[in-house]
């Protein structure tokens, strides 16, 4: 059985480094952004709320038959 051997090193080859040049540095940690800011609340025309109709709301007679419960 033969016994491994290293490969010789040439003159001039150098070991394996670790870059240190300042691109290959890891960049300063940065600020995060502020927060977004809220929407404002968006109103009507002439910058009032829409009121509920005078009449009051459409309601038909058989509106109820469709939304009914199922018995359990």
């Amino acid at each position: 059985m033969e016994a491994f051997q290293m490969p010789e090193v040439e003159e001039g080859e150098e070991d394996c480094r670790t870059p240190k040049s300042s691109e290959f540095r890891i960049p300063a940690v940065q600020p995060c952004p502020p927060p977004p800011k809220k929407k404002r609340e968006q109103h009507i025309a002439g910058g009032k709320k829409q009121e509920p109709p005078k009449n009051g709301y459409f309601h038909h007679p058989n509106i109820d038959a469709l939304f009914r419960l199922k018995p359990r």
